[in-house]
């Protein structure tokens, strides 16, 4: 592995993700919004790889930036599990914290390499 964070971070989110997804189909036999959970929190590092291997800063750039868009619409879908009672007060806090924690670097990313071009 790597030293980088936002990937690891990513990767990390990813494997809640989809685990999250199992859980949510084997146990609340829920298949609409898990599986655009799914979509959404598993491109964000997706993505983050990509923007990794960039051909160039606006590459970059946009990479990061679709990241944190789908970084945003997971923890729509997060949420909206959490207020259809798929998921409890506890697993809710603990996703959407970590989701959150990525946005906020994300936010960061894009917002520090887009003030210095």
């Amino acid at each position: 592995m790597d030293d980088n964070v936002i990937r690891d971070k990513s990767m990390k989110f990813a494997i809640r993700i989809v685990r999250l997804n199992q859980f949510l189909r084997d146990e609340k036999k829920e298949y609409v919004l898990s599986r655009q959970l799914l979509r959404s929190g598993t491109s964000i590092g997706a993505n983050v790889s990509e923007a990794i291997y960039a051909f160039s800063r606006s590459d970059f750039l946009y990479k990061m930036y679709v990241a944190f868009k789908e970084c945003s619409e997971t923890l729509y879908w997060i949420e909206l599990l959490y207020r259809t009672d798929y998921l409890n007060q506890s697993q809710f806090q603990s996703i959407y914290g970590d989701c959150s924690e990525l946005r906020s670097i994300l936010s960061s990313i894009t917002k520090t390499t887009k003030d210095s071009e």
